[in-house]
């Protein structure tokens, strides 16, 4: 197995640490040209969606990211990445605009605004960690609500694709990251199993 880790901004090298500590391959998305072969998994990590999103307009990743989400391959989006994933954020256009959810960015206020809590995730109870956080305001039938805080949504999942408000990869539990390496592993199955 070896994943994807968008790499031309935000938090990645956090996302590579959390792979590192559950012993997985990971390989660091900078160019088109890293996208050549399709990678079992993708993680968009947290940043500022709009430069990421730019860049990877800028440098012709946008495109080939699309195609293998659409193929199949899973994705995992933490805060801004769960923002390139949307299929619309209030108010605005959007880059990847795959996953059926519209969401609010910035919905917990500026950098002020951030805080940590304990809340359910798939029936487990993690630590999460906001920092200028989305949350998801509207979502269709067909997306999985995992985790709510104070009413808002803030975790869901749509066939191959995973989204998160918060951080999963600023904290000691590997809960979110084991939860999408686990998705990956049933995409592996399938895609390998007998016509």
């Amino acid at each position: 197995m070896k994943i994807g880790i968008l790499a031309v901004q935000g938090a990645f090298i956090e996302h590579e640490q959390v792979l590192s500590k559950l012993g997985i391959e990971y390989f660091e998305i900078r160019q088109k040209s890293h996208l050549e072969n399709p990678p079992d998994g993708i993680i968009l990590p947290g940043g500022e969606s709009t430069v990421m999103g730019k860049l990877a307009c800028e440098l012709e990743i946008t495109q080939k990211l699309k195609e293998y989400i659409k193929s199949g391959v899973p994705v995992f989006g933490t805060c801004a990445g769960m923002i390139l994933l949307a299929k619309e954020i209030e108010g605005e256009k959007n880059h990847l605009g795959l996953m059926d959810i519209i969401v609010r960015r910035n919905a917990y206020g500026r950098q002020l605004g951030s805080f940590e809590t304990l809340s359910d995730f798939n029936g487990k109870q993690i630590k999460m960690v906001f920092i200028r956080a989305p949350y998801v305001s509207s979502a269709e039938e067909d997306v999985e609500v995992l985790s709510s805080v104070d009413g808002k949504i803030v975790a869901v999942r749509q066939n191959n694709m995973l989204a998160t408000a918060f951080h999963p990869e600023l904290t000691d539990d590997t809960a979110v990251h084991e939860y999408f390496i686990s998705m990956i592993k049933e995409h592996t199955e399938e895609e390998n199993a007998p016509l």
